[in-house]
């Protein structure tokens, strides 16, 4: 019953949207366009499949002309098609070399699927589920990310028509809306919103050197800003792809990295107000509706695309900095702030959208700080400290009941040590704590008894590794730490008795700097 309910449904989502065709340009260069009329569904479909953002898609709006050979001093040459599985990207060059994107604001979710399904009832109905997506949605993030102080593009919203400065590109471009930004690549010192930072490279990039070299760290209290962030704007998708960062030297020699957020496709996402929408989300829980209240169950679903990101660059953090990084954000998202940013819609899309999103985004404000307790109490469940494929001096020490004490430290020439970061655990928030060491000759230290409370792990990865026990004998070592020997020549300085040893053979995402990639979807 189900298929034939499906079936049913689907079928009116067959027709396909009418050809683009070039739009009647005034003497004002601006044009009427409605982003996707084919969103545009009877009630039942709207029913059974959701209401979302319908009515914004297909609004038309004044959206002015977009002139390559005047866009900027010099024009704009196209150089490369790209873009993700659902949004069409167009990579332009300045003459001084600066690099745009237009990117298109209607989406093709489907280029995720083989071909033969692509025209289906499956690619039919995921197309139509691009209306979850608000079309106008990112245009109005760069004001909200100034004042929350967040690095951020900046979108402009345009009309390309049949431009010949297109070339090649003419025909898979031609005649839609697009925004248009900054690429955040290469040198950037002339954009205030990238830090003015003469290089910003990709997470690519950043993740291999930071396990690489411990003198190459990002800026943690900024990366939390930024997904306390994207959690206020219901942006569910921020996987490492999503991101750029901004790199700056820093005082003592070391490299500091700060996130660029990019693409806020899924920002405010609509996806349960349908029935069938509704049920999906019970499984997809990763499907966050934007809606007045950030659940606090629903908080790790949010963030679910990130995890990995989250587990490696916030490790070091206090659950006093979670809070007081949300409390800076509460204060600094003003209601002032909200309503000159939603006011930037154009006044079709501002009486759909405007007074909806004003009262949302100021209530999600005020949970900020709820939120960030649970974000940090789940990142705390279980830790995972990597070193790099240089050698670390791991510290594992007993400060009192419930409480272990973790340093890192990066050895240098002579037995020089540098502190790359330390933090107190708690039993009551975590149970786990397991340090990869990674490539390098490293040691590990084991100083009093740890509370057992605590699961603690230790993986030696490449190099000959020392794991010491300094007063093992007669401690009365209670703790529950577990050694993880691949045999390639560490020497262990403890009480068997006490700790456990395993042999094992590594996998590659705990081996060596390289393979650590693998956890990120990078390699």
């Amino acid at each position: 019953m189900l298929l034939v309910l499906l079936g049913l449904l689907g079928a009116p989502a067959a027709a396909a949207p009418p050809a683009r065709a070039p739009l009647a340009i005034g003497p004002d260069s601006v044009v009427q366009q409605a982003a996707g009329p084919q969103y545009r569904r009877g009630w039942l479909h709207r029913l059974f499949w959701g209401f979302h953002y319908r009515d914004e898609w297909a609004t038309p709006i004044s959206a002015p002309v977009f002139n390559l050979a005047t866009a900027v001093p010099g024009g704009l040459t196209p150089v490369r098609e790209g873009g993700s599985f659902q949004t069409k990207n167009l990579r332009l060059v300045a003459a001084n070399g600066q690099q745009f994107v237009l990117r298109s604001v209607d989406k093709d979710p489907t280029a995720a699927l083989p071909e033969r399904l692509r025209g289906g009832l499956i690619g039919r109905l995921m197309k139509d589920q691009t209306s979850v997506i608000h079309p106008y949605g990112a245009y109005i993030v760069p004001p909200l990310a100034a004042a929350a102080g967040v690095y951020h593009t900046n979108p402009r919203l345009v009309y390309l028509g049949d431009d010949p400065g297109l070339g090649e590109y003419r025909a898979a471009f031609a005649n839609q809306l697009y925004l248009f930004e900054e690429r955040p690549e290469g040198d950037q010192r002339m954009v205030e919103s990238f830090g003015r930072s003469a290089q910003v490279v990709s997470s690519r990039v950043v993740f291999g050197r930071l396990v690489q070299d411990s003198r190459h760290r990002v800026d943690a209290r900024q990366y939390l800003r930024s997904r306390l962030f994207d959690m206020w704007l219901g942006d569910w998708s921020r996987r490492e792809d999503q991101w750029r960062w901004a790199r700056f030297a820093a005082p003592d020699s070391s490299v500091v990295y700060r996130a660029i957020p990019r693409d806020r496709d899924h920002a405010f996402f609509k996806f349960d107000d349908g029935v069938l929408t509704r049920l999906i989300s019970f499984v997809k829980t990763n499907y966050q509706t934007f809606t007045r209240e950030i659940r606090l169950h629903d908080v790790e679903g949010l963030n679910r695309a990130a995890r990995p990101m989250d587990k490696s660059l916030l490790v070091y953090l206090s659950e006093q900095d979670f809070r007081q990084v949300a409390d800076s954000l509460r204060r600094r998202l003003s209601d002032d702030v909200i309503g000159q940013a939603v006011g930037l819609w154009p006044p079709p899309i501002y009486a759909l959208s405007g007074e909806e999103f004003r009262q949302k985004l100021i209530s999600r404000r005020e949970q900020l700080p709820r939120v960030a307790e649970e974000f940090y109490r789940q990142l705390a469940r279980d830790v995972e400290i990597p070193g790099t494929d240089g050698p670390e001096h791991f510290v594992v020490e007993a400060v009192g009941d419930w409480k272990v004490r973790v340093r890192v430290l990066a050895l240098g020439k002579g037995g020089a040590a540098r502190l790359v970061g330390e933090r107190v655990f708690d039993a009551r928030q975590t149970g786990s704590i397991k340090l990869f060491g990674l490539g390098g000759n490293d040691r590990f230290d084991l100083i009093g008894s740890p509370d057992r409370r605590i699961r603690i792990d230790l993986y030696d990865g490449q190099g000959q590794d020392l794991i010491h026990q300094p007063d093992s004998a007669g401690s009365g070592f209670r703790a529950r730490v577990r050694v993880f020997d691949s045999g390639d020549g560490n020497v262990l300085k403890v009480d068997k008795q006490a700790v456990e040893v395993e042999s094992y053979q590594p996998r590659a995402n705990e081996y060596d700097a390289a393979g650590w990639l693998l956890r990120h979807r990078l390699y």
